[in-house]
């Protein structure tokens, strides 16, 4: 065998395994990123209003299926309203703890808050390959935070248990098993998702205002210039009319005159 025949040999060897641990690489790194526990709000989920978001659940095995997601809510931020949208086939449940510190909602004070909503298969199952919403309506959203950290439990059907609670640390790298976070946008100015009226579009709103009642006087003004032309109008026809039949009467006039000029 010569020199370059193995030289091609170990060339090809070199990157046939570097592309082997290029793919392997990409099918680690890659794989977990898609199939994390985790909340997406529905819109915007603006600090002290009320948000609706979806608890999305990716199933990561392949002989197993999803029976059970538990969800948890912080107490140090409580949530005094969270209900859960019916999903078909499963059941959920809401558990409430009482506060250290009560919270004061619409002039009402409220002494326990929704820690954990829980669902449970009752006739269906998130299989292989699959993946599950569950819809939640969040209110009101904490003032003084930026995100909320909802930390999660995935059960299987074969006892299996995926514990979603390892926080992000900032500047780590993304751990295991990640918490669901909800991000807080900025605070709305009516606290319902909705901004109020801007000054610009205010005065828009005048401009526009005075541009309707101007127009509207324009085309008034308009009506009664049209009104007096058509009177106008009318007046002129019917004085040509008029000297359409006196001119009609002097003719005929003539007429006989000359007839009776002629037979003298």
């Amino acid at each position: 065998m010569t020199v370059s025949r193995i030289s091609s040999r170990v060339s090809a060897t070199r990157v046939a395994l570097a592309g082997g641990i290029a793919l392997s690489s990409v099918v680690l790194l890659s794989g977990p990123a898609f199939a994390h526990v985790s909340v997406q709000p529905q819109g915007e989920a603006a600090k002290g209003g009320y948000a609706t978001v979806n608890i999305k659940v990716p199933n990561e095995r392949d002989n197993a299926s999803t029976v059970k997601l538990e969800v948890n809510f912080p107490l140090d931020h409580p949530l005094a309203s969270v209900m859960p949208q019916p999903v078909p086939g499963w059941k959920a449940e809401v558990t409430k703890s009482k506060l250290s510190k009560p919270l004061e909602l619409h002039g009402k004070t409220i002494n326990e808050a929704v820690s954990k909503v829980t669902w449970t298969a009752d006739g269906s199952k998130i299989g292989p390959g699959q993946f599950q919403q569950f819809p939640l309506s969040l209110g009101q959203l904490p003032e003084d935070a930026d995100q909320l950290v909802l930390k999660a439990i995935q059960t299987y059907d074969n006892k299996e248990v995926v514990r979603w609670i390892e926080e992000q640390k900032e500047g780590a790298e993304e751990p295991q098993n990640p918490a669901p976070v909800l991000k807080l946008s900025a605070a709305s100015a009516d606290h319902h998702g909705g901004a109020a009226p801007s000054a610009s579009a205010s005065t828009a709103t005048d401009e526009k205002a005075g541009h309707d009642e101007k127009a509207g006087h324009d085309d008034e003004a308009d009506a009664k210039k049209e009104t007096a032309a058509a009177d106008s109008s009318d007046t002129t026809a019917r004085i040509l009319g008029v000297i359409g039949i006196l001119v009609g009467i002097a003719g005929v006039a003539f007429g006989v005159l000359a007839g009776r000029r002629r037979s003298a």
